[in-house]
């Protein structure tokens, strides 16, 4: 950035630097009131190091600088883990982790759950775990040699990567010698161990552990990517779970990867997690020496504390504490819920946060014709990973931050993820900031926001080229007609070509007419239209979801389609509208969660003359249209309410809800307390997180499909 100031720029944005860095150094350390966190002072210092560094005469007395202080593989093979490879719940707060130790003392210690009295109120102590960021792997010794490495995949089931974890040397590709393992556990006083070992030595023993990429290494190879005129990598997570999941071992092997072991899922006599680690030091494997046994949550707040203000010393990259209940016993008698053990927690640091500037605000239009303002942001490394927007919500949100384009932001990650502009650094104005106002117009006609709403739309979405494109997104998308392999990019080749003008131009597609396109071969426009085909089949809720009818939602589809079986069996479009051209808008009106507004956009819809001659041009090519049952055998699920969250191992999403409404349940997309089951599949995130809040029940996979059959 520096360089690219003139003197009198950089000047005075070095005033402006030095008198709000010493104003946040001043609220930290007299005042003890931070109003920043420690990542947005390192990003304006250093941006002012820079400034210093590109005009060295511009050094002040009063700047804070000068303080003194194998063979490729053709495919990899799916392996079936012994036991579920489980993740941990997240916790962000010191009452986050109240409430899970005083969650976990309940089930462990009340005389209810000892059955008889008990020492009520007990304390117990934790084992503390760097969380790497990076992937984690199963390791199978048979015989005290590598026999299988695998990914977590879903948990359940993962990939074969034994070649490639042979490549990283921190993974012994055999154990050391029964003497040595025995000598090294009596210098960890583990002599029960010993005693438990020397009468059954186990023939299969498998550890599980996180393979990484040390900064440096990152950085390497970011300087080779380069230098190859090649594209710079995003982060040190997404290099290491692709390098694993290379079919070429001499490329994981390149990437020079790093590895720590921290669970033992064989009994090797083992009392508590911090005997884990150390018969899997024991045993040969690397394991993190920052990790800890500690007593009680103070010392976990500490270590938490202590690991987010000293992690940049860490020649990895971490984003919390992983916290465990110590005792083995403890661990299976408090069990799993949904993904995670009880036992085990997160605690996550606080998001990172980096200053950057607000180049442009533009506009993005979604498939209702809703206008979304996007910050186009000076790309700043936030967490490891580049970030270069961030959506605005809306013109509300906007006028809440109070920002111009030009204006220098704090930008940060939620739960190191999701980025998001914080704040305003309204201080470091030049005056040449420039306020950003929504266009009257937007694909050549006018602009709205009606009273209440706050979102601008255009006026006439089906006029609209780029609200088009988005609905052709929407139409081949897997929860509507499900074409694979027919995304965005090719949509809008498709587009672009003028091989198509809507989206039931799809189905009368021919290889010929993909074969001149760039990047399509054969076999590819095979593909295609092979995929396009098998989709004209397709589910009655799914086809109205499809149209695009302003203000209905998946849920409103299905109330739509509910009443048209009810007039009469549909097999096609034509057959919706032969009985859409007698409902009036009062009928619709008169449909349960169907309100005014709503019924009114269905009315315009199935009444509009170019949505008629689209539906009758669907009809012509032989669309088929399958009429779901209104009532299964049993309606078990009459009037519950489910969530669905993470990805699912046996079933599809679309199965599942599906199956959910066969039985007369609904789904919804938001918890809330209305809500009667949340169903978590693998990594299921906030949703997960904002049930256990509420008090909803929340399903495993296996108990939902206990509760459907």
């Amino acid at each position: 950035m520096a360089k690219e100031l003139t003197k009198n720029e950089a000047k005075y944005r070095a005033e402006k630097l030095r008198g709000l860095l010493n104003k946040y150094s001043y609220e930290y350390h007299v005042l003890d009131r931070p109003s920043v966190s420690d990542a947005v002072y390192d990003s304006l210092n250093n941006e002012l190091k820079e400034i210093e560094k590109a005009y060295p005469e511009l050094i002040a007395p009063d700047s804070p600088t000068q303080r003194v202080g194998g063979k490729p593989l053709k495919k990899f093979v799916k392996v079936r883990h012994s036991e579920r490879m489980l993740s941990f719940n997240d916790a962000f707060s010191r009452e986050d982790m109240e409430d899970w130790n005083e969650r976990n003392m309940k089930l462990l210690f009340t005389r209810r759950s000892l059955g008889v009295g008990g020492p009520v109120g007990a304390k117990v102590d934790f084992y503390t775990e760097l969380k790497l960021d990076g992937l984690a792997v199963s390791m199978i010794y048979e015989n005290g040699v590598l026999k299988i490495g695998a990914t977590r995949g879903d948990g359940m089931i993962g990939e074969d990567v034994t070649h490639n974890l042979k490549t990283i040397e921190t993974i012994p590709l055999a154990l050391l010698p029964k003497e040595e393992v025995f000598e090294n556990l009596k210098k960890a006083k583990l002599h029960h161990v010993i005693n438990h070992l020397k009468k059954l030595w186990p023939k299969i023993i498998e550890a599980r552990g996180e393979v990484f990429l040390n900064t440096k290494d990152f950085e390497a190879l970011n300087k080779d990517q380069e230098k190859k005129g090649l594209a710079l990598y995003a982060n040190p997570r997404n290099v290491a779970a692709g390098s694993i999941r290379q079919l070429d071992p001499k490329i994981t092997a390149f990437r020079h990867l790093d590895s720590f072991a921290y669970i033992l899922t064989t009994d090797m006599g083992q009392k508590t997690h911090e005997e884990e680690h150390l018969i899997l030091k024991a045993l040969g494997f690397k394991t993190n020496p920052n990790n800890k046994k500690v007593d009680g949550l103070e010392e976990v707040f500490k270590e938490r504390d202590y690991w987010e203000k000293h992690r940049d010393k860490l020649p990895f990259e971490i984003d919390g504490i992983v916290v465990n209940v110590n005792s083995e016993e403890y661990q299976k008698r408090l069990g799993v819920v949904g993904k995670a053990p009880r036992g085990g927690i997160a605690y996550k640091f606080s998001a990172k946060e980096a200053e950057t500037i607000v180049e442009d605000i533009i506009v993005q239009v979604g498939r209702t014709g809703v206008l979304t303002p996007v910050a186009i942001l000076k790309p700043v490394l936030i967490g490891g990973v580049t970030i270069s927007r961030a959506t605005l919500h809306n013109e509300d949100e906007i006028k809440r931050l109070g920002l111009k384009i030009g204006d220098t932001v704090i930008v940060g990650r939620a739960g190191d993820v999701i980025p998001d502009i914080v704040k305003v650094l309204k201080e470091l104005r030049t005056g040449r900031e420039k306020e950003f106002h929504f266009p009257k117009e937007f694909c050549g006609q006018k602009v709205v926001r009606s009273d209440g709403e706050a979102a601008h739309k255009v006026s006439y979405p089906e006029k609209c080229e780029l609200v088009n494109r988005r609905r052709l997104y929407h139409f081949a998308s897997k929860a509507v007609f499900n074409m694979n392999g027919v995304g965005p990019k090719i949509i809008d080749a498709l587009l672009d070509n003028n091989l198509i003008s809507d989206a039931a131009d799809l189905f009368s597609l021919k290889e010929g007419d993909l074969l001149p396109l760039e990047r399509f071969a054969e076999k590819s426009a095979q593909n295609v239209i092979a995929s396009i085909q098998q989709s004209k089949a397709v589910n009655l809720y799914k086809f109205i979801f499809a149209l695009g009818i302003k203000n209905v939602g998946e849920e409103t589809a299905i109330d739509i389609g509910k009443n048209f079986i009810k007039n009469k069996t549909v097999k096609n479009p034509q057959d919706i509208l032969d009985i859409a051209e007698k409902i009036t808008l009062d009928d619709w009106q008169k449909i349960s969660d169907i309100g005014p507004k709503v019924a009114e956009s269905i009315f315009e819809y199935f009444n509009n003359k170019d949505n008629i001659a689209f539906l009758k041009k669907l009809d012509k090519l032989d669309i088929k249209i399958i009429s779901p049952k209104i009532a299964a055998k049993t309606q078990k699920l009459k009037d519950k309410i489910f969530v669905l969250t993470g990805g699912l191992a046996i079933l599809t999403r679309e199965q599942a809800k599906d199956r959910i409404r066969e039985l007369g349940g609904n789904v919804s997309s938001s918890v809330s307390v209305a809500v009667d089951f949340v169903v978590a599949g693998s990594d299921p995130g906030e949703k997960y997180d904002k049930a256990k809040k509420l008090g909803v029940k929340i399903l495993t996979e296996k108990e939902f499909l206990k509760l459907i059959t």
